[in-house]
Order: C-alpha cells, then sequence, then structure tokens
C-alpha cells in the first residue's frame, strides 16, 4: 500500500513518465472499465481454460512418472537423463517449435502450460520418493503390500510434500508460459491482452494485465497452501 501510495504521488508530482509508468488510479479506474466492458472476463476465462488443461495434462502424467522412477531403478536410469538433458531448454526458446507442430490453435497454448508444469512436477516427486526411508519399503513388502499398495499408502504420502511443492513451483511457471504463449499467435488471452496494448499504446490495460496475472498466482497460492494443510495434516506449519 505504500508503495502504491508513492507511485500515486510521483505520478501526479510529475517526477515520473506517466506515459510508461501511469499512477496506480488510473490503472484501477482502466481496470473497472474492461470489467464493466467484458473485455477482461473474456480475455481472463480463456487463460483459466488453457491453465486448468495444461495443468491437468502436464501434472498428472508427472506425478505417475516420477513415482515410477523413484520406485523403479530401470525406469530412473531410462528416464532421468532425458529429463537431465530436457529440463534446461527455455521453455519460451521451443515456443516456434510448439507452434509448428500443433499450430496457432488452443493445442500449442496448451502444450506450453502442460510443459510448465511437467518438469518441477516429476523432479520434485522423483526426490520426495527417493527420499523416504528405505525402512517403510521393507516393512511393507514384509507384510506383503503389493506394488498398488506401495504406490497408494507408502510413496504418495510420503513424496506428497515434495510433490506439493513442485506443484507450486509448476503453477508459477505455467504463469509464466501461458503469458508468452498468447502474445504470439492468439487472439483472447491476458497475454494477448497485454501484447495488444503494447502494440496500440494503452499502457494501462497493459498494467491490468499484469496486475492480474499477479493477482491470479497469489490466488493459487493461496488454494494450494490450503490444499496442502488438508492433504497433510501432519505437516507441521512454520
Amino acid at each position: 500500500v505504500l508503495l502504491l501510495l508513492l507511485w500515486e504521488v510521483c505520478a501526479r508530482l510529475g517526477w515520473i513518465d506517466t506515459r510508461f509508468f501511469p499512477a496506480p488510479s488510473a490503472i484501477f479506474a482502466k481496470l473497472f472499465v474492461l470489467t464493466q466492458s467484458g473485455e477482461l472476463w473474456k480475455n481472463l476465462s480463456a487463460s483459466l481454460v488453457r491453465l486448468g488443461w495444461g495443468i491437468l495434462l502436464g501434472g498428472v502424467p508427472a506425478l505417475l512418472l516420477g513415482i515410477a522412477m523413484g520406485m523403479s531403478r530401470p525406469i530412473r536410469a531410462i528416464i532421468d537423463p532425458l529429463i537431465a538433458a530436457t529440463y534446461p531448454v527455455p521453455k519460451s526458446a521451443i515456443l516456434p517449435l510448439i507452434l509448428l507442430i500443433f499450430g496457432l490453435g488452443e493445442a500449442s497454448k496448451i502444450v506450453m502450460v502442460a510443459l510448465g508444469m511437467f518438469y518441477p512436477v516429476v523432479i520434485n516427486t522423483l526426490a520426495g520418493v527417493l527420499q523416504i526411508e528405505k525402512i517403510y519399503l521393507d516393512v511393507g513388502r514384509n507384510f506383503g503390500a503389493g506394488r498398488w499398495q506401495v504406490f497408494r499408502t507408502i510413496a504418495l504420502p510420503g513424496a506428497m510434500p515434495s510433490i506439493m511443492a513442485g506443484v507450486k513451483l509448476g503453477v508459477g511457471l505455467a504463469l509464466i508460459l501461458i503469458a508468452i504463449a498468447e502474445m504470439i499467435g492468439a487472439d483472447s488471452g491476458l497475454g494477448f491482452m497485454i501484447w495488444n496494448s503494447w502494440q496500440v499504446l494503452t499502457v494501462e490495460t497493459m498494467y491490468v494485465g499484469l496486475l492480474v496475472i499477479a493477482l491470479l498466482g497469489f490466488v493459487f497460492m493461496l488454494g494450494l497452501n490450503e490444499l496442502e494443510r488438508w492433504i497433510l495434516p501432519w505437516k507441521p506449519d512454520r
């Protein structure tokens, strides 16, 4: 709040160039106009649909693969080098390739989000399974637990703190990548709104898009924190 007040005062006194840094009051006024016109809801809903599908299609396979890698040394030996080799490649750098393969439609945006979600979840899930104390796995096997029982009652709960950390990282990266993907070859979405407003120099609209993405990130983190408290009641709050 203090930073916003300082920004507002500097803008009104002419200490900053309002062509590039419009006053917060002007940004919130534009937010109200875009909300009333429905333009903001249209772009927000388009981004949320892409995010939802991308998070689902990237997160679920990553979760299953990460647990399989943690429980099976041969699978880990095969898949781990591929993940280590492809993870450092900037996801935004392969956007042209994704557009070439999947076209300019919805699929390319969803794939970008799925890629952003996949790597943090699979890496953190693998780390979570590997750090489970071996005695728990031994006890499960000694009591005749099958692979599905070991997965459901030992590997998944034991790795869940790391999995949630990966999900949080993945959602943050997904927000970044959906904005980048929507700036190229899209006619809707928050990224499109930001890019289009830059092209026509409606700077207030650009800041509205940035503000909404920031608020989405904040809301997602609050929701994930509450989900973590619900599914991990044994994890102490610090």
